[in-house]
């Protein structure tokens, strides 16, 4: 006979925040309490690779205004008006992008070599290790955007290489789990950010197709492909009150949209087209989009104060109006060239309005004073139930 609640012992929920160095993921992961000491630069400590969303918009900005500036056959009004913008600003926007992500770089490591512990908690997270692919990614994103650095050239496909390499590392760690630990484990850490690990694969294939690999486009976008449909088949089967993102993350439910729009974008470069397959995976991202910004209620309490999550929802819009320009371009049409123009401007609109929150919360990037440096055991007890809700991106 099953035993009431009350008679299990006491139900403990427990929230964990990393936003210091006190409350560190390893203790998380280990179940154990860990003396971690005080840093002379206290800024490594927060730079987690979460904060590589706001690379991961700007870079992906980038691409879509090198996209909406070079010239083509499209004559429509509203494109034409995208080519008179100075291309001394496009090389801005771009190199606005590199200072933020070679920063960003640098930084995080300069954690790896300071701060291996901190690191390797993010690596064993389900949701930290998700964003271990957003330097990757970034770094390809502002390949595909240089103006300097052509698609034919040594350097580049030199530095695809260089950029690839930690997503097939990645693929490993993450598709072998769930190849070989089952449908269990992966229902169980399965969320809305572990679709960055196929967006990487895309992005890469993208960059491949660029180079005329094809081969290579083709290998890395069936591999991000095919874990993308047993993904969003089981994000779209988890029972209800299964979600084990914490609310302050919900943006990230935007990457739903970020996804399919990468494939479009990779698979119209691979067939050289903006074809059928191209168009359904595009329609879906619309689609997602759309049953997204519909239901704003479920972003109510990640809005209530400003985080860095809020930049998931840039990157996403960004890519669903690259989509678009690309669908503009094979479709011609009033329609298909307003929504491309609604989409960029929005995109542009949400990446803008992020920079200057951003800007306006700079002191977020500092840890506050009088943190602890030793981190509380967690409860062991074989008579309690803890219901652990983590944030990794915080």
């Amino acid at each position: 006979m099953d035993q009431k609640p009350s008679q299990l012992g006491p139900q403990i929920e427990l929230v964990v925040e990393l936003n210091d160095v006190a409350k560190s993921p390893v203790n998380m992961i280990t179940n154990t309490s860990t003396t971690i000491k005080p840093s002379k630069a206290p800024i490594l400590t927060k730079s987690h690779a979460g904060y590589f969303r706001i690379s991961l918009s700007l870079c992906s900005q980038a691409l879509l205004w090198k996209i909406l500036v070079e010239p083509n056959d499209d004559g429509h009004a509203l494109r034409r008006g995208f080519r008179m913008v100075p291309s001394t600003a496009f090389v801005m926007l771009w190199s606005l992008a590199l200072f933020t992500l070679v920063s960003q770089s640098l930084l995080y490591t300069l954690r790896c070599l300071l701060h291996f512990q901190m690191v390797k908690a993010e690596f064993l997270h389900h949701v930290g290790v998700n964003y271990l692919f957003a330097p990757s990614i970034g770094w390809l994103l502002l390949l595909q955007s240089s103006p300097f650095i052509t698609p034919k050239t040594l350097y580049y496909q030199v530095l695809w290489w260089l950029f690839v390499i930690p997503v097939v590392v990645l693929d490993i760690k993450i598709y072998g789990q769930w190849f070989t630990k089952g449908k269990r484990f992966l229902s169980t850490v399965a969320n809305p950010t572990s679709q960055l690990s196929v967006i990487g694969n895309l992005v890469a294939a993208r960059a491949a197709a660029q180079m005329g690999w094809r081969e290579s486009a083709l290998c890395m976008f069936s591999l991000g492909m095919s874990h993308y449909l047993v993904l969003f088949v089981t994000l779209y089967q988890r029972l209800s009150g299964n979600d084990i993102l914490p609310a302050m993350l919900k943006p990230a439910f935007f990457l739903f949209i970020g996804a399919p729009s990468m494939a479009s974008i990779a698979w119209g470069s691979i067939s050289g087209k903006f074809d059928c397959v191209s168009k359904m995976l595009f329609f879906l991202s619309l689609f997602l989009f759309m049953s997204l910004v519909s239901r704003p209620r479920l972003f109510k309490k990640s809005m209530t104060k400003f985080n860095v999550a809020w930049w998931a929802y840039s990157f996403p819009m960004t890519v669903l109006a690259i989509a678009a320009t690309a669908y503009s371009e094979e479709v011609k049409g009033g329609f298909t060239h307003a929504l491309m123009m609604v989409l960029s401007a929005l995109s542009f609109l949400v990446c803008f309005v992020l920079v200057l929150v951003t800007a306006l919360h700079a002191n977020m990037f500092l840890p506050a004073t009088g943190n602890s440096s030793t981190t509380p055991n967690l409860p062991t007890s074989n008579t309690s139930s803890c219901h652990l809700s983590v944030s990794v991106a915080s």
